[in-house]
């Protein structure tokens, strides 16, 4: 049957006037599908989407998708994982610089795959099972986590406490909306969205700094920082 499949997908290319399907790898088709997968599950839940939509939007067979696939749920749990990986590598910590301006690095890498991976990024946030369980939640947690222990390299802390973690977490969320509310609307310049983040981390920082001294101890030491004292 996987060999119908692939011959198939090789009559398709032909047919479509010769596109060169069968001169992609195995990976090359395999991203392909992820790619248009990805493009559909970042403006619709999965659950409204088949894999005839997806094959379509590939240029693909039926057939060919569930030969790589098996399933639905197996090609929506790759896309997300495609998705995650680009982002993690992006977000590899700077070593240079300041605390914050390492973050602002970060945020700066971070919103460079907003813009560039704008369906990966959606799907990554949207849609899926609505209690995000499963393997499609713990790549979604996953990447939460990467994101908290880069934020916490970037501010030279190791072990937070937790008025610091919730802190963070918080902050995040707020960084996640940012991004889907940016690509959505796009009606405030990129650099100016990633310093008003930075600047609102700042100060819910300082709040929190007076409900835990050692968050508080973070606040000044970054301020000094800042400051070049």
């Amino acid at each position: 049957m996987a060999d119908r499949a692939v011959a198939g997908d090789k009559t398709q290319g032909r047919q479509s006037g010769g596109r060169g399907r069968r001169r992609l790898s195995v990976d090359e088709r395999r991203e392909e599908l992820i790619d248009a997968a990805l493009q559909l599950f970042s403006a619709r839940s999965p659950e409204d989407i088949s894999i005839d939509d997806v094959a379509a939007a590939a240029g693909a067979s039926r057939a060919l998708v569930y030969h790589y696939f098996g399933g639905k749920y197996e090609l929506y749990i790759a896309a997300l994982g495609s998705a995650a990986k680009k982002l993690s590598v992006l977000l590899e910590p700077p070593t240079e610089g300041k605390p914050l301006d390492r973050l602002r690095i970060s945020l700066k890498r971070y919103f460079d795959f907003v813009e560039s991976h704008a369906a990966g990024y959606t799907a990554l946030l949207r849609g899926g099972p609505a209690d995000r369980s499963g393997e499609a939640g713990e790549i979604v947690d996953g990447i939460r986590r990467l994101l908290l222990d880069r934020i916490l390299h970037s501010l030279d802390v190791g072990d937070p406490p937790p008025v610091l973690r919730i802190t963070l977490r918080s902050w995040m969320a707020v960084v996640e909306t940012a991004g889907l509310d940016w690509l959505e609307n796009r009606d405030i310049p990129r650099a100016d969205l990633e310093r008003l983040l930075v600047d609102q981390l700042v100060a819910i920082m300082q709040t929190a700094g007076r409900h835990d001294s050692g968050t508080g101890a973070l606040f000044d030491r970054l301020a000094q920082e800042e400051l070049g004292k």
